[in-house]
């Protein structure tokens, strides 16, 4: 059977949609590993996939004291700085890691954390590689990069929006690729990087979002695809905790509030005001309090604390979901047909509260640096009041379900590399 490598770095929003993409690719007859650090060898050999680690976990740097202050601000230049220092300290370890991690591969599938190093170790060595990302990268006409605050900056403005965030993120990733360039005594890469190369040699790159929420714009390379969300249903015979399943039986469909791995410097402060929105509303709640999450003392016997759940189960539970706009929160949230509030920290968040505004099914995201809870008071009444909007959530998630965006791109994976 053929072997993929799929690379990927980030929280659990990011990793787990390539989890559930090399589950799908392993029932098709690959043999699948997964590279992420180390916090999330479980989540990989639950899904019944081999395990590759990169290195430390994830969770332990987000929750030191400079990266959750770097949070808290929200500053997308200062993180991406941040970014930069650490992928400095780490470039030589990554070198050495790099050829390790892919040898042996018949594929390398990975998004941002491909081009670390890891595209051009694979294609010095022959591997073909598949871009597989979870927001828009490549540029077009049709809306700026998500990762630049503004509605439109018009046709050729949008598309250079693009073209600017490649050489951002270049300046991040480029220490990586140069020592591993260096290690196999590859030449150095283009000064703005290896994008424009990569469209010229028609690289595939396939999208895990769902063509429902962003069409694909016509102005696209044509090996440039939109396949729908790929997500990670709980395991057959998952059972829910019991007191979440009374909770839930216990009256009318509650709130959800959590900010995933961006609960910021404050848990506390962000959980004393979820309680005060929740109040004001008189709605029940379910608060997520676990890595990275809100952190309440005295807790009501209308709101419930949350460490980890599969959001494919308990989201179609709820009346509205408060999150941070991350790509498979999102997603999740999306697929469940249930109204968002998105209240966005940092990169391409505010790109998918704004989307979910436009399509109809939330109120316009709150900035999290002028979050307070009479704010998110309104936002709720509104999702729970609001039938119109109620009924396009459900459609949506309707649309999305039937997607097939694994199926989707393990087509594409096996006109690449067909299983014999």
């Amino acid at each position: 059977m053929p072997t993929i490598t799929i690379m990927t770095g980030g929280t659990r929003g990011d990793v787990q949609p390539y989890v559930a993409l090399g589950a799908g690719l392993q029932a098709a007859g690959y043999t699948v590993r997964i590279a992420a650090s180390d916090n999330f060898a479980g989540l990989v050999t639950d899904a019944g996939l081999t395990f590759v680690s990169t290195g430390e976990s994830i969770e332990a740097l987000l929750n030191s004291p400079p990266w959750r202050a770097t949070l808290e601000r929200g500053n997308f230049v200062t993180i991406l700085r941040q970014m930069q220092r650490e992928m400095r300290s780490r470039a030589a370890q990554q070198a050495r890691q790099i050829p390790t991690i892919i040898h042996g591969s018949d594929l390398l599938i990975a998004g941002m954390a491909g081009f670390g190093g890891a595209f051009t170790a694979a294609l010095a060595a022959q591997i073909p590689i598949l871009i597989a990302h979870l927001f828009p990268f490549t540029p077009t006409r049709r809306f700026p990069s998500p990762l630049i605050p503004v509605a439109t900056l018009g046709g050729m403005l949008n598309r250079l929006s693009f073209r600017v965030m490649q050489l951002v993120f270049w300046q991040t990733l480029h220490a990586a690729d140069a020592a591993t360039r260096t290690t196999l005594g590859l030449p150095a890469a283009p000064l703005g990087g290896p994008f424009g190369q990569y469209e010229r040699q028609q690289i595939p790159v396939m999208y895990g979002y769902s063509p429902h929420v962003l069409p694909r714009p016509n102005d696209w390379p044509p090996q440039h695809v939109v396949t729908g969300y790929w997500f990670l249903d709980p395991p057959l015979g998952w059972i829910p905790p019991a007191d979440l399943v009374a909770f839930l039986a216990a009256g009318p469909p509650p709130i959800y509030l959590g900010f995933g791995s961006m609960g910021g410097r404050n848990p506390e402060a962000a959980g004393r005001m979820a309680l005060e929105a929740l109040a004001q509303t008189g709605q029940r709640g379910i608060l997520a309090a676990g890595w990275g999450g809100l952190t309440v003392r005295d807790v009501p016997p209308t709101v419930h604390l949350l460490e980890a759940i599969p959001h494919a189960w308990l989201f179609p539970h709820l009346a509205g979901i408060v999150h941070h706009g991350g790509a498979g929160t999102t997603a999740a949230a999306l697929r469940a047909g249930v109204p968002s509030i998105v209240v966005p920290f940092m990169g391409d968040q505010a790109f998918w509260g704004k989307r979910v505004a436009e399509l109809g099914v939330g109120p316009p995201p709150i900035a999290r640096t002028s979050l307070r809870s009479v704010q998110l008071g309104h936002a709720i009444e509104r999702v729970v009041r609001d039938a119109a909007m109620q009924q396009r959530a459900a459609v949506l998630g309707q649309q999305i379900d039937g997607d097939r965006g694994i199926p989707a791109a393990v087509a594409i994976v096996q006109r690449l590399v067909p299983v014999p």
